[in-house]
């Protein structure tokens, strides 16, 4: 009898991308998730007899061995047994062979070859039947990114589109942006951005073993959206100036970027910001099959020193003194979260897990941050993998701003320290609402429970022991700080003070508000008020003062007054950047020593004319662009 061949190989597209939630990728190859069977119909060149064997191996990436789990060699039985990958019969009809294969729930994700080896009569006949593209499963419940809600695995998952949430605290703006993770080649992309990142340049068959976890792929790619330790995927610039490149404010969604990266044989394409490096993360780790969303933080804090304290120094107009301020507080800072279990740190950490793109600190050595436990950092565990105090701070550090005098010496001003971390958002699952999930990453600000937390972390970090031990923590100008010194709250000064929009702040107009102070006591109270003024990035950082005056204000008892300011446009169109961010501060002096330090930033709105066209009306109108 002659051997047996396979003459054709029917991958079943249809069928089992409908059962993986795979159909939408276009790409020629079969896409299946890891953990749920896949059905294959071989033609063989006659009917095969029961005592023929059928051997399937599959391989993924280079040097594939047993050892690492990147190779695995098993035969047809009539049942799908066994931890490992598996192949039973489904049904035969004379000269074709239906198949059933399955992978293990913590396969290895990405390309595979499956060969087949038939053995028949000391026969033997090898063919290779093609390649596969494996995926992590959500929808399976032994999978480590396994998801339960339907709702939420078809948002976080297979949603190709979303909202990224901008701008300042009271203004908070909503964006669109095409994720776009079944388009033309974007899967190839994506696969492509593992296989180009340094570790597996430098040992790829290691590198491609450890792609079963979650973790290990989630903190690849975190590294590799951004271009700072390799030829990433996005180049950071955060200066206003985007000569040779695409302003980060004009991308409209991820697969333009990183089209353009494989077109430019992986050149970083020019430029991003933190909801570029966001929305591009989110777009891959969504192919890839990990449910993941796009988080907004508004007031966000950079921890430069890791004290969990955003430490300002300011001069006498309150102007920050970019020289000693090495963290900074951004308008609104933007990240991912990822749906996994954390099996490095057991169950209590499992769920949503922070993961940033953007190149801010080092972790190990590398411009990545995370996966973060939500729930540690809302616990204050930030001791735990990885990089918890980075992100604790980000959400919950106190805002403490110093008046550096002349001299070198530093005074603590009164400021609102509770600013950090507000309004944290993200889409909402089925609509385009956003939806607030600030008590996901801490307790109510200012509560009992909030101020024990913070004071864990703080202990957790610099190992404080219960008897208040002094920490010394860095040096500021020459002087030390000792972290109970930071703790220390200012003096809360007997005014209070408030800037106040009186018209609302248009693109193109003057701006004109006022400061409003108010006396808390029955005594009057001799204030110098100094006013400042800049146009800003939305990282803060200022581009060019705009105002700079001073106002000698008397207030009686419990009188309230206000300051009336006009910035007129001339004044601020020149240093206006995309952003559109001006910060206004206020340092009040009062005689007898007290210091209070009122802050505002502001977005202007861009208007348009709308002139009606149709005979007979009249009139225009604004209408927000």
């Amino acid at each position: 009898m002659a051997g047996i061949r396979v003459t054709k190989v029917d991958w079943q597209r249809s069928s089992n991308g409908a059962a993986h939630h795979t159909q939408e990728y276009p790409c020629p190859e079969l896409v299946v998730r890891r953990g749920q069977s896949f059905s294959l119909t071989l033609e063989l060149s006659r009917a095969p007899d029961c005592e023929e064997t059928f051997i399937f191996m599959v391989e993924t990436g280079p040097r594939a061995s047993e050892a690492l789990h990147t190779k695995a060699v098993f035969q047809t039985s009539e049942l799908e047994l066994g931890e490992g990958w598996t192949a039973a019969k489904e049904a035969q009809m004379e000269n074709t062979l239906t198949v059933s294969l399955a992978s293990p729930p913590n396969a290895v994700i990405g390309r595979y070859l499956l060969s087949i080896r038939l053995s028949s009569h000391r026969k033997h006949s090898n063919r290779r039947l093609g390649e596969f593209v494996l995926l992590f499963n959500p929808w399976c419940a032994e999978d480590d990114v396994f998801l339960a809600s339907e709702e939420e695995r078809q948002e976080y998952v297979l949603n190709d589109s979303g909202i990224i949430f901008r701008g300042v605290e009271k203004h908070i703006r909503a964006q669109g942006w095409n994720y776009g993770q079944f388009e033309e080649d974007i899967l190839n992309i994506c696969l492509s951005i593992l296989d180009r990142s340094p570790g597996h340049q430098n040992n790829p068959a290691t590198d491609v073993s450890c792609r079963h976890d979650p973790i290990y792929v989630t903190r690849v790619i975190s590294a590799m959206v951004n271009s700072n330790n390799d030829r990433g995927v996005v180049q950071g610039q955060w200066q206003g100036k985007y000569d040779g490149g695409t302003s980060p404010l004009h991308w409209r969604g991820s697969v333009a970027i990183l089209q353009k990266w494989l077109k430019g044989r992986y050149k970083p394409v020019k430029y991003g910001q933190c909801w570029v490096f966001a929305g591009v993360m989110c777009t891959v780790l969504r192919c890839l099959g990990i449910a993941t969303r796009v988080v907004s933080n508004f007031n966000s804090a950079h921890d430069t020193d890791q004290n969990l304290s955003v430490d300002k120094y300011v001069d006498s107009f309150g102007r920050t003194l970019e020289d000693l301020t090495e963290d900074s507080m951004w308008n609104f800072h933007v990240w991912n979260e990822s749906w996994f279990a954390r099996q490095d740190l057991g169950p209590s950490y499992n769920g949503w897990q922070v993961l940033d793109a953007t190149p801010q600190e080092e972790s190990e050595g590398v411009f990545r941050c995370g996966p973060a436990s939500v729930t540690a950092i809302r616990e204050g565990d930030v001791h735990l993998a990885h990089d918890g105090p980075f992100v604790f701070a980000e959400v919950n550090a106190d805002y403490i701003t110093w008046l550096w005098h002349e001299d070198e010496s530093r005074e603590r001003v009164y400021s609102n320290t509770k600013k950090i971390g507000r309004c944290i958002s993200t889409k909402a699952v089925g609509s385009d609402s956003r939806v607030d999930i600030t008590d996901l990453y801490k307790y109510p600000e200012g509560s009992r429970k909030e101020r024990q937390v913070y004071s864990k972390a703080v202990k957790r970090l610099f190992s404080l022991k219960a008897s208040g031990r002094r920490t010394w923590i860095r040096r500021a100008g020459g002087r030390c700080l000792w972290h109970d010194d930071l703790l220390e709250p200012a003096t809360k000064p007997s005014i209070t003070g408030k800037f106040k929009l009186l018209e609302p702040p248009m693109l193109g107009h003057d701006l004109r508000l006022a400061l409003c102070l108010a006396n808390l006591t029955s005594r009057v109270q001799q204030v110098r008020v100094n006013l400042s003024g800049a146009t800003i990035l939305y990282t803060r950082k200022p581009v060019a003062e705009i105002l700079h005056e001073s106002h000698a204000v008397r207030l009686g008892r419990q009188e309230e007054k206000r300051i009336p300011i006009t910035i007129s446009y001339s004044k601020y169109k020149e240093d206006l950047t995309e952003d559109k961010k001006i910060l206004l501060a206020a340092m009040c002096l009062v005689t007898k020593g007290e210091k209070l330090l009122v802050e505002k930033d502001i977005t202007l709105e861009d208007f348009i004319t709308i002139k009606r066209a149709h005979p007979g009306a009249s009139g225009e109108g604004l209408s927000p662009v």
